[in-house]
C-alpha cells in the first residue's frame, strides 16, 4: 500500500499527503521515504526530474508535505516559508482535558477561527534533536507563537485545530507539552501519563496530522489551498 498520495500538482510544485510512520527524506540504506517515492513518480513522465522539499513533517507525523519541481521554484517557496507566508494548519489530539487552558489563551471568543493563543521563547538542542522553552533573553532564542481552536474534548483527549504562526523545531509539540498537554504517540514530549494511554490505545506515531496549507502561487499570484478531509 502506498504511504502518500498526491493532493496538488502543476508544471512546478507538487503537495502530497505523507502517512505516519514514512519518513520525509533518510539517509539510512533501504528505508523508504517520500522523497524516494516521489522521485519515481516523476521519473515516469520527465528524463531528469528535480525535486526539491520545502516543508518537513516528522517521520511519525501525517499531513502535506509541499515540494518543487524546479530550482527555481524551490527558491521561490522557500521565500515563502522563510517569510511565514505560507500559512499552515495541523489537526493534534492531547491527553487530558484543554478547556481549562483554553480559558486563559483566549483571545477572541467570535471573531476568530482559531480564538486561543500560545507564545513562548524556545531553543533548539541540535545535539539531542529536541527544543525547549526559554527566557527571551537567552542567546539564540526564538518566538514561538500559534493560535488553536478547541473540536471536541472526549475521556482523557482533546481534540484540536492548529494555525501555526511561526514553525520552530518541534513547536507545535513543544509548546502543548509544556502546558501539560502533550500530544498522543509523542514519545520525546510525552509525560509518563500521556505515553501509558498511547501504549494502551496502540498508538505507534504521533495524533498530529498537517491537514491544509495555504499561500499565493509565485508565478500565477493565484490563491492555492492544499487541504486534507480529516472530518
Amino acid at each position: 500500500m502506498s504511504k502518500y498520495s498526491i493532493l496538488y500538482e502543476d508544471n512546478q510544485i507538487i503537495a502530497v499527503h505523507k502517512d505516519a510512520g514514512l519518513a520525509t527524506q533518510t539517509r539510512k540504506l533501504g528505508e523508504k521515504d517520500l522523497y524516494s517515492e516521489v522521485m519515481n513518480y516523476l521519473a515516469k513522465s520527465m528524463k531528469s526530474p528535480y525535486l526539491a522539499i520545502i516543508n518537513r513533517l516528522d517521520q511519525p507525523v501525517s499531513g502535506i508535505v509541499l515540494m518543487a519541481k524546479t530550482k527555481e521554484m524551490a527558491a521561490k517557496l522557500s521565500k515563502l516559508i522563510v517569510t511565514d507566508k505560507i500559512s499552515k494548519y495541523y489537526e493534534a489530539t492531547v491527553y487530558g482535558d484543554i478547556s481549562e487552558l483554553s480559558k486563559n489563551a483566549l483571545i477572541d471568543e467570535v471573531q476568530s477561527e482559531f480564538p486561543h493563543f500560545l507564545k513562548d521563547y524556545v531553543i533548539q538542542d541540535t545535539k539531542s534533536n529536541i527544543s525547549k522553552v526559554c527566557d527571551a533573553t537567552q542567546a539564540g532564542a526564538k518566538e514561538a507563537a500559534l493560535e488553536y481552536t478547541i473540536k471536541e474534548v472526549l475521556s482523557n483527549k482533546s481534540v484540536i485545530r492548529i494555525h501555526l504562526i511561526t514553525g520552530r523545531h518541534h513547536q507545535i509539540r513543544l509548546q502543548l507539552s509544556n502546558r501539560g498537554y502533550p500530544i498522543l504517540g509523542d514519545k520525546k514530549y510525552g509525560t509518563d501519563e500521556s505515553i501509558e494511554y498511547s501504549r494502551q490505545l496502540g498508538m505507534k506515531n504521533i495524533a498530529l496530522c498537517a491537514y491544509r496549507m495555504e499561500f499565493i502561487h509565485p508565478d500565477t499570484k493565484k490563491s492555492v489551498i492544499i487541504s486534507e478531509n480529516i472530518d
